[in-house]
């Protein structure tokens, strides 16, 4: 048996990190600052534990482009390297020389900021550029400059150079097939991606500032224009600071920082900030819906250290929540190597859970503290909200306290109310409280005014997926039933009673039954003879729920039966077999009057449920002339 070590050598690896590591060329730019952020931050921290003597100044990073030499030279004035330093930090691949800082200072620095660990973001360099160049010097008293240079091959050049500056400056020598890195717009658009909140000043060329005119300026005084540096990130974001330190307009203003097309105000914000068991920090936005959203724009935003990852947020975030807009920032999101992707573990289990449990808190205190604008914002809430409640148990356990559930008459109640509202006069004879509901208040009029009449409460439930919350919320509450008000008769809907007495004797029943089928269409409607109020309608038409909400939960996906979204409508003709005008259907004996009379009725009923269209609707309008002749 033989033992060994595997060796990597740079003929190998070289193109792996060009090609394959980086699978996007242009984050060349956000490891290079990254870098450069790194060193900065290190001589602060060197600074602040006296480890550096006398004033450090206020370093920035700098980007240049050359478009004619086709150059970018990213420069700062941080930490800067001694050759030995470059040795081992550029000509090691994969040592990481944040890591190594953080392990030194462990005990003498916190909450760093440090954003390397890998020690590959450097050779990103490659993807764009034939030559690589780095200018660099040491903080370190009496340290001397150097300067590396490699083609992209194994072999590097390093040695001694002139630089009186501390810091380092990577030059780029950009390849042929990446010159469109060379235009200007090209690197502010990377970065205002990548780099916009990064925790140093960067500055990429400059602008002209005009200054404001003194009080006593005469007035036709010409205002001073000056040039300043450009400077293209916000090194202290909202999300940083202290939410006691931020006011509502602030939280505003960096909406509008974030998403700049955005017209429409947030209707209100979550700040996260958590230091244990992990490190977490960001404001979450609640968006005013609308039917033109587009879910692939304006969302989260996933930083590490200031440094932008991703706007996919899919696993840290739970599902119900990424509609929502901001910003979500931790170091201990676990990143695979090229900073591109999470890598799924426990940590991002319990970030998911952190954020659930914390907008569940905040809903509940935005309910509590103004009750009447948290109702006014339901309608652009709600459709979050009881996705949440759907998919995540423990929101769902929480939302009792700030779930709202409106009448048709724009009355909000929570669950407890509801139920201490409606158990009186809405509890059946099996003792089970029965929860109406209607969908579309102008098409369920008819039944609204119907049950509103006899006492009863109604919702409106509209939202796309509340056939599914219902079978949710019944299955996790005792003897409660959610019944459309168009499911059936008022009187069956809320059973009072076993039976009520037909004028109809079975015999007469039978001899009906037959005769209303001949005229209504066998394949969509089933007949059922009911005895119900004499002042109810003849024919009433009503679709069974436990069909319609199966239907609808296959139609929205992730539930319902097997193919019962492409099942044919279903219906029932309910005949009031109390009804006068029922009783002249029997009693006529002409045929012809006879299916007059149950194919008008039929379209009454049709009409109310606003399912007579098309040619049924001119015969029926014609017939009706016809009749008051």
């Amino acid at each position: 048996m033989a033992t060994g070590n595997i060796k990597v050598t740079a003929e190998n690896i070289f193109p792996i990190i060009k090609k394959f590591l980086y699978s996007d060329h242009e984050i060349f730019l956000r490891e290079l600052i990254s870098n450069a952020t790194d060193a900065t931050l290190k001589l602060k921290h060197l600074s602040t534990i006296g480890e550096i003597k006398g004033d450090i100044g206020e370093p920035i990073i700098e980007i240049k482009v050359d478009k004619d030499k086709k150059e970018i030279r990213i420069i700062d004035q941080g930490v800067g390297m001694t050759g030995e330093e470059v040795e081992k930090y550029i000509n090691q691949m994969a040592f990481s020389g944040a890591e190594e800082f953080l392990e030194k200072y462990k005990d003498k620095v916190e909450d760093s900021g440090i954003i390397g660990h890998f020690g590959l973001g450097f050779y990103s360099s490659f993807m764009v550029a034939k030559k690589v160049e780095i200018f660099t010097k040491s903080y370190q008293k009496g340290a001397k400059a150097v300067r590396w240079e490699c083609d992209g091959s194994p072999e590097y050049t390093l040695e001694e150079t002139k630089r009186k500056e501390r810091g380092t400056e990577i030059v780029l020598h950009i390849d042929d097939d990446s010159t469109e890195f060379l235009e200007e717009h090209k690197i502010n658009e990377l970065l205002n991606k990548y780099n916009k909140f990064m925790p140093i000043p960067i500055k990429f060329g400059t602008r002209e500032e005009t200054l404001p005119l003194a009080e006593d300026a005469p007035k036709d005084a010409k205002p001073e224009k000056i040039t300043v540096d450009n400077i293209v990130n916000n090194p202290n974001p909202a999300w940083t600071k202290s939410p006691n330190d931020l006011k509502d307009e602030d939280y505003k203003a960096f909406y509008r920082e974030l998403y700049p097309m955005q017209f429409e105000e947030p209707l209100f914000h979550i700040h996260l900030n958590v230091d244990y068991p992990f490190h977490l920090t960001g404001i979450l936005y609640f968006p005013k819906l609308s039917k033109n959203l587009d879910p692939t724009k304006d969302r989260i935003q996933l930083y590490q250290n200031q440094v932008f990852v991703t706007d996919n947020v899919e696993g840290i975030v739970p599902d119900f929540l990424q509609m929502l807009r901001g910003v979500i920032d931790s170091p201990d999101i676990p990143l695979n190597v090229s900073r591109s992707y999470l890598q799924s573990d426990a940590a991002v289990k319990k970030i998911a859970s952190y954020i659930t449990r914390k907008v569940a808190d905040k809903l509940t205190s935005l309910f509590k503290k103004d009750r009447k604008a948290f109702e006014e914002k339901w309608n652009d809430i709600k459709v979050i909200i009881e996705y949440g409640m759907l998919s995540e148990d423990k929101f769902f356990e929480k939302s009792d306290k700030f779930a709202l559930y409106p009448t048709v008459d724009k009355e909000y109640f929570v669950w407890s109310e509801l139920e201490e509202k409606i158990k009186p006069s809405q509890t059946d004879k099996d003792d089970k409280l029965i929860v109406l509901y209607a969908s579309d208040v102008k098409a369920q009029h008819s039944y609204i005014d119907a049950a509103k009449e006899k006492g009863y409460t109604v919702l409106l439930l509209d939202s796309p997926i509340v056939s599914h919350l219902l079978q949710k919320l019944e299955g996790s509450k005792k003897d409660v039933q959610f019944v459309r008000v168009d499911a059936d008769h008022i009187d069956n809907l809320i059973k009072k009673e076993d039976t009520k007495i037909s004028k109809l004797s079975d015999e007469e029943k039978e001899k009906l039954k037959p005769i209303i089928e001949k005229v209504i269409p066998k394949e969509t409607y089933t007949v059922q003879l009911e005895a119900l109020d004499s002042n109810a309608n003849p024919f009433i038409i009503t679709q069974p729920e436990f069909m319609r909400r199966m239907k609808e939960m296959q139609a929205t996906g992730g539930g319902g039966m097997m193919g019962m979204g492409n099942f044919p409508e279903m219906y029932n003709l309910v005949v009031n077999t109390n009804n006068d005008l029922v009783s002249e259907i029997l009693s006529t004996k002409t045929k012809k009057k006879q299916e007059r009379l149950i194919q008008q009725a039929f379209d009454l009923a049709k009409l109310s449920q606003g399912l007579l269209q098309g040619e049924e609707l001119t015969n029926f309008i014609k017939r009706s002339f016809q009749m008051v002749k």
